[in-house]
């Protein structure tokens, strides 16, 4: 279990590099680190080079924290991410958002690469959350089991408001303004590494989930636990296959192929949400 001296020691580190004052977090998911490239000022920090910070294992997740600004909004963008199906513990895998947390973010934005469970959704959709189902915690893997640590948060945080309104909606004008396919929905975290069975998505779409992927939940909780307002969206990288003895299957290099499709109109969504953001902010 972290403390607090840990998630300290890891702003510390980063303190060292840059002290540039970022309010807005950024998380992205697999293939969609190239939003990145286009943070200005930047200052680019190697998770290796940060205390307690995971490292992904995962093809696509670089691996650092690019802390600068982006549509006139001052942010840290988290370039890849761990997930809990490479052996790190629910703790671990929100180390980074806690992190955020004591370096002052008070938003944040996650993007992710999910399965399309509903019918309506095709490939390079872009799905907003408005809700979760989070069935690795409901297995005993929630990220705030064991002691409370007040200073983050209280011991029974709700999770009715998880998806921010106001951010919601600057993300659907952002998305109507470019053109971007797009749907809210509701996003089914399971553990992975495996993709679904056929008879696990029927599940799924039976139990209201629209997209399902193997991470983000995690994260949110954590930020929700620490006040911290949330958006979160999924790019649709396939539809998900629910039917058996079909030639089709699901693999990790089809995801990073869509995302290629995906960057050009999640980064479009994130700007023009970060926009807004500045915006807001100079009013």
């Amino acid at each position: 279990m972290f403390k607090r001296a840990d998630y300290l020691a890891a702003v510390e580190a980063i303190r060292s590099q840059t002290t540039f004052p970022a309010k807005v977090g950024v998380v992205l998911g697999s293939g969609l680190g190239g939003l990145a490239d286009a943070v200005e000022n930047a200052v680019s920090i190697p998770y290796s080079e940060i205390p307690g910070f995971p490292v992904s294992t995962v093809h696509g997740h670089a691996g650092e924290l690019v802390i600068g600004t982006l549509e006139g909004s001052p942010v840290i963008t988290q370039r890849g991410r761990a997930h809990f199906y490479e052996g790190y513990t629910p703790q671990q895998v929100v180390f980074p958002v806690r992190v955020m947390h004591y370096l002052g973010i008070e938003t944040l934005i996650l993007t992710n690469a999910a399965g399309g469970v509903n019918a309506g959704y095709k490939v390079a959709d872009v799905m907003i959350l408005n809700d979760h189902i989070n069935f690795v915690g409901m297995m005993g893997n929630n990220p705030l089991m064991g002691p409370n640590d007040e200073t983050l948060g209280s011991r029974f945080p709700g999770m009715s408001q998880t998806y921010d309104r106001d951010l919601r909606q600057y993300a659907l004008r952002a998305a109507q303004e470019n053109n971007v396919p797009y749907h809210e929905g509701v996003y089914m975290c399971l553990s992975g590494p495996t993709f679904e069975t056929p008879a696990e998505i029927r599940m799924i779409r039976l139990l209201g989930g629209d997209a399902v992927g193997m991470s983000t939940v995690h994260e949110v909780i954590a930020a929700r636990h620490a006040g911290m307002k949330v958006l979160a969206m999924s790019g649709i990288t396939n539809e998900c296959i629910d039917a058996i003895d079909t030639p089709l299957d699901t693999n990790h290099e089809e995801v990073l192929e869509a995302g290629k499709l995906l960057v050009p109109r999640m980064s479009a969504i994130i700007r023009g949400v970060l926009r807004s953001l500045a915006q807001a902010g100079a009013k």
